[in-house]
């Protein structure tokens, strides 16, 4: 009987375990036919990442990028940053039965996502899609299991679903950097589990739902850059767990809940850039572990109490452009971690805290733009840390504390607008690159004073009472770029020695009682963009040698005493914009060329001249007499000869011009299409056919949201095209063919150039030349700084010449790395979906700027604001989707603010390029860094134009800074 069930339990075996097998055999099946189906769908996979995916060779379970359980079913699928493109197949890897973790992050993949994504695979544990191209709606659905959820930086549009409640087991959850419409659901509520909330960056709107108080195993909630409104509501203070609050650039109103003051384990708080007003609630200094607290450009008003004593782990305080008044709180001396604070633009008054710095761990403080009165603390560099020290229009009043000027770690230093008085004692300071000191009442000879300056860059003493002579090499900066010393009492004559200062790009003496000749040393000065001698006692002749200076842009030589006529040459300098000569003794004739042509009269008054344009006002000048008696007849002769090379010209150009009309050409098919080219020897070599010949599955080397590209050639000459079809024709405005014609005609080295374009009742195609090379994206991370460098001049380059010599100008709406080709000579050529002309409607992107994403309209701005954020990217090789930013920052501008102004270099510079810094390199890094942060200015109006971003990056590389024209009145 025994061995008779015996017999039974070892048949049952079998018979299990062959029904298991052949399960698992069957399960197995599915899984390869998944998997292959995904590797059909890519088609580009620049490192071959998927090339042992060959079921002749291995088992799947030895594939890249999948790890199997031990029953040799797929577990994890990790395919993120390599590089790979492809629009996916419903049927693919959402549905093998078996998978947990699904991370497709950080790819080039495009199109919509599944729409049973969220039915197919209760296993799934870990799904990560961010950081590609996706498109289309959030599914509907969800997966009850799901614990991490990040769909971030996509192009998903539309709603979130309301059944986003019903993913019960979420912990983390990230759906920000995409163009998400409508209000936060009041379903999502639901996800009691959640630990991490970002809605950040879409176009949320409505208030936040008063129900996200039932949500208490939060710990982040970040839902900047969206367009809520409403007050915040009080129910976030029963998230008793949350150490992380950012609400900031969003339209919120009302003053701050005093029930944040619950969040005992808060460590930030980010509430900048709203509407919110009234007074920052007393139970918000109880939140002992707060490290930063940022409440900036917002309406808050009121005092700031002493219970700021009770922060004791604060770092960072931001309290800048509200209304706050009264005194800055003595609480803040005495916290011992403090190392920024931030209180300018407010209305602060009475005394700094004399105490302030002695008992903190400082490394910035701006408390410019204040009512400030009284003396500057003596303590502030204790820490032996301060690199910024920021104080100008206030009515501070006293001397400059002696233990300042012992402050090695000073970089930067704005004392101007203020009521300072005694001698200067910042001279000897290694760091310093930069000291403004001007309009106060400081005074000394400084001739007499040894200074030992080797980084600085930029120098203001201008609106003080120095006197003495200028003696320049006792500066010993051989750095300098930027000095004026305009506005004082100095005396003598201009050293010739100002010759070696040779970085120097900006030299104003004037307003002074300088006497003597204009040394000729001066034209050694080689990169003097500005020079301002008006107002002295100059006199002698206009040296010649000024006409040597290459970019000399302004020139003022007003109220002096200099004589004798302008130099002719003067006139030849092509960088010359705007001169003053008015107010001396000079005599003789303008230049008729350069700058002088259309001078005004204000800027020659005074003086004996004639000449000129009638903008002048000068008399014209006396004719020659005796003039040759033959030059009528060769006058005629050379006319009549000029009349025949243009009938020639002529002849040649409207037989060229008839190529390039639109044209009205039936395809192979019989339909009938408008073909037009605009440039003659693509009208001669393509065709129609060449056209869709290439709209091959095969031949698609892009695609977006605007449409797909192909790669073409012409079969007559093999000439490589490129063919944009367009989507969403009939929604485009009337206008855009006849801009799209006149786009054609646009020529530049660093633009991929429109070479023609051809639509019908079936479509709408655009054809480009084809540019052989690759994408900034693809080869930034390997890149060396000089090339870095000739990818940036390059592409301002572009954008000077959309921006300032088109009309009206042309915009490139999504200025990103997605949109720059490194072609064959390194050199990078900025390419279009479509041209658009300003405030032409709103185009998703992570690098629009973020006025744009809330009136979703564009305009030159927002192009300069994304070239910033590529030179962010080229210095630091980080992009606006890195993981980091979503965990202490609100966005990749907020952590390059932070780095350049509390960081040193080595913290945030990109490790490929660091190894490579010299000091010169190091100047260029900080100097490009500075044009980023000017670029991506929260305020539109205080970022560059296109011209002088170029022009800031051409000086900045040739000389290792920045361009004065800089404002450097700008807090940052």
């Amino acid at each position: 009987m025994a061995n008779k069930k015996g017999a039974n339990a070892v048949v049952l075996f079998v018979c299990m375990f062959l029904i298991n097998f052949v399960v698992s055999e069957s399960d197995n099946g599915r899984e390869l036919e998944l998997l292959l189906s995904f590797k059909s769908s890519i088609v580009h996979d620049p490192s071959g990442f998927l090339s042992n995916w060959d079921p002749s060779a291995t088992t799947f379970c030895q594939w890249h990028g999948i790890t199997c359980n031990n029953l040799s079913h797929v577990e994890t699928l990790d395919l993120s940053a390599k590089n790979l493109s492809g629009i996916l197949v419903s049927s693919s890897v959402f549905n093998l039965p078996f998978v947990k973790t699904l991370n497709l992050s950080n790819n080039h993949l495009y199109g919509e996502i599944p729409p049973d994504i969220f039915f197919a695979n209760s296993s799934l544990r870990y799904l990560n899609l961010s950081n590609n191209n996706f498109s289309g709606h959030i599914p509907n659905g969800f997966i009850s299991g799901l614990v991490i959820l990040d769909l971030s930086n996509n192009m998903f549009s539309g709603k979130i679903p309301r059944e986003i409640g019903l993913f019960s087991g979420l912990k983390f959850l990230d759906l920000g950097g995409n163009v998400l419409l409508g209000k936060i659901p009041i379903s999502i509520s639901n996800i009691t589990t959640l630990k991490y909330l970002t809605l950040a960056s879409n176009e949320l709107v409505g208030s936040i739902p008063h129900e996200i108080g039932k949500m208490k195993s939060l710990k982040w909630i970040y839902l900047g850059y969206n367009n809520l409104s409403g007050e915040i509501p009080k129910e976030i203070g029963v998230l008793t767990c949350l150490n992380h609050l950012d609400l900031v650039y969003n339209n919120l109103t009302g003053q701050i809940p005093s029930s944040i003051g619950n969040l005992k384990d808060l460590n930030y708080l980010f509430l900048y850039q709203n509407k919110l007003t009234g007074l920052i609630p007393n139970s918000i200094f109880g939140l002992k572990k707060l490290v930063s607290l940022d409440l900036s450009d917002n309406s808050l008003s009121g005092e700031i109490p002493e219970l700021v004593a009770q922060l004791r782990n604060l770092e960072i305080l931001h309290l800048f452009g509200n209304r706050f008044s009264g005194r800055i709180p003595n609480a803040l001396t005495s916290l011992p971690n403090l190392q920024v604070l931030q209180l300018w633009s407010n209305r602060f008054s009475g005394q700094i805290p004399q105490s302030l710095g002695r008992y903190n761990n400082l490394t910035v403080v701006d408390l410019s733009t204040n009512n400030l009165s009284g003396r500057i603390p003596d303590g502030l560099c204790s820490s032996g840390r301060l690199f910024k020290l920021i104080l100008f229009s206030n009515s501070l009043e006293g001397e400059i504390p002696r233990n300042l000027s012992t402050c090695a770690s000073l970089q930067r230093v704005r004392l101007q607008n203020n009521r300072l008085v005694g001698e200067l004692s910042f001279t000897k300071l290694p760091l310093v690159y930069f000291l403004d000191v001007s309009n106060n009442n400081l005074s000394g000879n400084i001739g007499e004073q040894n200074w030992d300056m080797p980084s600085l860059e930029m120098l203001s003493l201008a609106g003080n009472r120095f006197s003495g002579k200028l003696l320049p090499h006792l500066l010993n900066a051989p750095k300098i770029e930027f000095l004026d010393l305009s506005g004082n009492e100095f005396s003598g004559t201009i050293n010739p020695r100002f010759g070696t200062l040779t970085e120097l790009m900006q030299l104003s003496l004037s307003e002074n009682k300088l006497s003597g000749e204009i040394p000729e040393d001066l034209s050694s000065c080689k990169k003097l963009v500005r020079l301002d001698l008006s107002h002295n006692q100059l006199s002698g002749q206009i040296p010649s040698g000024l006409a040597d200076m290459p970019v000399l842009g302004h020139l003022d030589l007003s109220e002096n005493r200099l004589s004798g006529e302008i130099p002719a040459k003067l006139g030849q300098i092509e960088s010359l914009v705007q001169v003053n000569i008015s107010y001396n003794h000079l005599t003789g004739a303008l230049p008729s060329t350069g700058a002088f042509l259309a001078i005004k009269e204000s800027a020659v008054a005074g003086n004996d001249l004639c000449g000129g344009d009638t903008t002048s006002g000068l008399p014209p000048c006396k004719k020659l007499k005796n003039r040759a008696n033959w030059w009528p007849f060769m006058a005629c002769s050379f006319a009549g000869l000029l009349l025949l090379v243009i009938t020639g010209f002529g002849f040649l150009f409207m037989r060229g011009r008839n190529n390039l009309e639109p044209k009205r050409v039936e395809n192979g098919d019989g339909s009938i299409w408008e073909l037009q080219f605009f440039d003659p020897k693509v009208s001669k070599s393509v065709t129609m056919d060449d056209i869709t010949f290439a709209l091959k599955e095969s031949n698609v080397i892009s695609r977006c949201k605007e449409g797909v590209s192909f790669k073409g050639k012409s079969v007559s000459n093999d000439l490589q095209i490129v063919v944009k079809e367009m989507h969403h024709v009939s929604s485009l405005p009337a206008s855009f063919w006849s801009e799209i014609t006149e786009f054609g005609k646009l020529k530049h080295p660093n633009i991929v150039k429109l070479i023609g374009k051809c639509r019908s009742d079936k479509g709408a195609y655009l054809v480009y030349e084809y540019v052989e090379g690759k994408l900034l994206s693809e080869i930034l991370g390997n890149l060396s700084w000089e090339r870095r460098w000739k990818i940036a001049i390059g592409t301002a380059k572009a954008l000077r010449f959309l921006h300032s010599r088109c009309s009206p100008s042309v915009l490139v709406g999504d200025m990103s790395p997605e949109r720059i080709i490194i072609d064959a000579k390194d050199e990078p050529r900025l390419q279009f979906i479509f041209p658009f002309v300003d405030n032409q409607p709103f185009l998703p992107s992570s690098y629009v700027a973020p006025e744009a994403r809330e009136n979703k309209k564009m305009n030159e701005k927002s192009d300069i604001y994304g070239m910033g954020l590529i030179l962010i990217e080229l210095l630091t090789g980080k992009t606006p989707a890195d993981a980091e930013f979503k965990v202490q920052y609100s966005s990749m501008v907020e952590w390059a603010r932070y780095c350049y102004s509390d960081c040193h270099l080595d913290m945030w510079v990109d490790p490929v390029i660091k190894s490579q810094a010299s000091i010169n390199n190091q100047n260029q890094i900080v100097a490009a860094m500075n044009l980023a942060l000017h670029c991506t200015a929260g305020d539109p109006t205080a970022r560059p134009c296109a011209a002088d971003v170029f022009e800031t990056l051409k000086s900045a590389f040739r000389t290792s800074s920045c361009l004065p024209s800089l404002n450097f009145s700008s807090p940052v």
